[in-house]
């Protein structure tokens, strides 16, 4: 049975934001095709639309390859999304159902009562879930996949601290399911613009082994010729 484009795409795509694939490293289609127990076929097309969202690019002499991200692009990724979620809630508060109502309620209230037993790793899996909650009931379909991309890219470039406010974050978005429940798009923009904008503190960027390598030798040159 032929193993969809789309499948062999996520599993690599997961591989590079778990770090499998190192930035800058090759991927060619035959090693990828035994990895993942597939023919070349998906493996190619899964390349090109991983290419397409920005994980993968195409290098002369190299073939496909990790793509490497500069911090500007890391920081404008934060800056895109700032404008999104906001946007999101908006619309959530008008296109809401009582199931998504029910299930960031939910969130909420598991996020606040972990947040007070200090479970760092729930409460990011639980904040990741009320986004992607949040973005379902804006009801429109393009801007749910332009943040469930933006998420992944995040994911890939950024390591996300534990806030050190968690009870006053989970609070935060408390108020936000307050606004959608109530249909005021303009609060819960406000309120998620806040919040979101708060959250940037906690994202420390991402290195590459290679380029720890690299970080760690020029700081071993820089203190060579200082004295002890």
């Amino acid at each position: 049975m032929r193993i969809p484009a789309h499948s062999v795409c996520t599993a690599i795509r997961d591989d590079i934001v778990s770090g499998v694939h190192e930035r800058g490293g090759r991927l060619t289609e035959e090693l990828l095709a035994r990895r993942y127990g597939v023919s070349r076929v998906p493996v190619r097309e899964a390349l090109r639309t991983l290419e397409a969202e920005g994980f993968v690019v195409t290098r002369r002499h190299a073939g496909a390859c990790v793509a490497e991200p500069g911090e500007q692009e890391a920081a404008d990724l934060l800056e895109i999304r700032s404008l999104l979620e906001p946007l999101a809630a908006a619309r959530a508060a008008q296109r809401r159902t009582e199931a998504h109502l029910k299930v960031l309620r939910g969130l909420v209230r598991l996020g606040q009562e972990r947040s007070r037993r200090g479970q760092g790793e729930d409460l990011r899996s639980l904040a990741g879930w009320f986004d992607e909650t949040l973005a379902q009931a804006s009801g429109s379909p393009g801007l749910i996949t332009l943040l469930t991309q933006l998420r992944r890219k995040i994911a890939w470039m950024y390591v996300v601290e534990a806030p050190a406010a968690a009870p006053d974050s989970w609070s935060e978005q408390a108020a936000i399911v307050d606004a959608v429940a109530r249909g005021d798009a303009e609060r819960a923009r406000s309120l998620t613009a806040a919040h979101t904008e708060r959250a940037k503190g906690a994202h420390r960027l991402r290195h590459s082994p290679r380029e720890a390598r690299v970080r760690d030798l020029q700081h071993a040159v820089n203190t060579a010729g200082l004295p002890n």
